[in-house]
């Protein structure tokens, strides 16, 4: 074979084995290898608090977020007139596929697998104490080359309106493209 031929046959075979590895699914998940936590957050509302309080969750990190310093987020919290948390789609400029949705499940310890679907970025979610909330952060290059989101559940703690704030128990699951949302390392 003349090796002009032999050169666009390698470039033909290489590109194909980078598309091959840049389709995997889902399912080709590598091992988790961070453990799901519970973490107390205390956020304030963007609106009538003062500046360079944290007001903002993003899901990778997990972060407290800033948002006078930082617009890459998941979701922010306010009052106006009640409490809502403001997925980032909310926002012009910002991310649009983050995502919210409110949890029929009997307790925060109940909720042990996110679903994939059913989320919603372009709207405020009410809350109040006892509320408990899925999440679904922004798609992210994960390190099997998919492009996947993290997935977390909340559970309202605690609404303050005279302080502005709201407390939350969190668990994000870091595991790039797992559902699991129970404690320990997650096999899903």
């Amino acid at each position: 074979m003349p090796s002009r031929c032999r050169f666009v046959a390698w470039i033909i075979a290489v590109t194909g084995l980078a598309l091959l590895a840049a389709c995997k699914s889902p399912q080709d998940l590598p091992n988790a290898q961070i453990p799901n936590t519970v973490d107390t957050v205390t956020l304030y509302a963007i609106g009538g608090t003062p500046v360079g309080t944290p007001s903002a969750y993003s899901l990778y990190g997990p972060a407290i977020v800033y948002t006078d310093q930082n617009v890459l987020f998941d979701f922010a919290f306010n009052i106006d007139p009640q409490s809502v948390l403001l997925p980032s789609g909310v926002f012009p400029g910002l991310q649009k596929n983050s995502g919210l949705q409110k949890s029929t499940a009997s307790s925060f310890d109940a909720l042990t697998e996110a679903p994939t679907g059913g989320y919603f970025g372009d709207r405020p979610l009410a809350i109040e104490v006892g509320t408990l909330v899925l999440l679904r952060s922004a798609t992210q290059l994960c390190p099997n080359g998919a492009k996947l989101s993290l997935y977390g559940k909340l559970h309202v703690l605690a609404i303050d309106l005279s302080a502005r704030t709201v407390q939350f128990e969190i668990v994000v699951d870091q595991n790039c493209g797992y559902l699991s949302l129970a404690p320990g390392l997650p096999t899903q």
